[in-house]
């Protein structure tokens, strides 16, 4: 009889500053894959986001997904850069005694993870963006309205927990629920207000797109179909721009691919990563 293996257990840790999740082996064996996989969240996300990924991945590879700094339980960095990020994801792979990972980002997350392939491509392995963007203003959009629609409620006293129900809600297909909504929405609820600004003023200085042709590692970009925060249109700038990357988009589903069909999106991880 065929045994199933059981979910990994999910391990908090924090050093130096940093604060992350992890599942799985951290030594590779003969029968597990060598490369782990590094997890970057999105704007509205933290450490827990990822977990239906590490629960499943987990299993067979050694997955690590960060808060990244400022949020949840890891320090602000100051000034917030893209730069900044992808440095403190080095360091994080150095804290572990990681030499080479994947990289899966989703949404912000994606952009950190362009910056950290283009600024430190010796760290990287493969590379998965989801939902996510070349360049911040792609299509018109107003730097300073973008900032002001995000910060006012800030301004106005209200909370990320207070945004958070309402936040998910608005960037998810209409059959999102159960607990992938309720994880999504733990996630989002970990976030600082003063954290939530300084990436709100970060993010729109995301201007990779001159330089993917830099990208040689292995690409993979996904997105939901109906995903109107950043659009499939974004995500065929990415395919055509980065040598050989390919395009999976998933149906049905918006913004938040990995919460709305982890089982899609674990099997593309599975079958382009491990």
């Amino acid at each position: 009889m065929q045994q199933i293996a059981l979910p990994p257990p999910l391990h908090d840790l924090q050093r130096e500053g940093l604060a992350w999740r992890e599942a799985g082996p951290t030594s590779p064996t003969p029968d597990q894959p060598a490369t782990p996989i590094l997890f970057l969240h999105g704007l509205g996300g933290s450490r827990i986001a990822w977990d239906a990924q590490l629960l499943d991945l987990g299993r067979d590879t050694r997955c690590i997904a960060w808060d990244m700094p400022g949020y949840g339980q890891s320090d602000p960095l100051v000034p917030l850069t893209f730069a900044g990020i992808a440095q403190q994801a080095t360091r994080l792979l150095d804290i572990l005694e990681i030499e080479r990972a994947h990289v899966v980002g989703l949404s912000f997350g994606g952009q950190q993870a362009l910056y950290f392939a283009l600024n430190h491509p010796e760290r990287l392995n493969r590379l998965v963006l989801a939902d996510t963007s070349a360049e911040f203003g792609g299509d018109g959009t107003d730097v300073e309205e973008w900032k002001q629609l995000r910060l006012a409620p800030l301004d106005a006293g209200r909370s990320p927990a207070d945004l958070a129900e309402d936040i998910i809600d608005s960037i998810t297909g209409p059959g999102f629920g159960g607990p992938q909504r309720l994880q999504a929405i733990a996630a989002f609820k970990r976030i600082s207000s003063s954290g939530l600004r300084a990436a709100v003023h970060c993010l729109p200085s995301n201007q990779a797109r001159g330089r993917l042709g830099e990208i040689k590692a292995p690409t993979m970009v996904v997105v939901g179909e109906l995903d109107d925060e950043t659009p499939v249109a974004y995500s065929e700038v990415l395919r055509h721009e980065i040598a050989g990357a390919s395009l999976r988009v998933l149906s049905n589903i918006a913004h938040l691919t990995p919460s709305e069909d982890p089982v899609a999106f674990n099997r593309i991880l599975r079958e382009f990563l491990v």
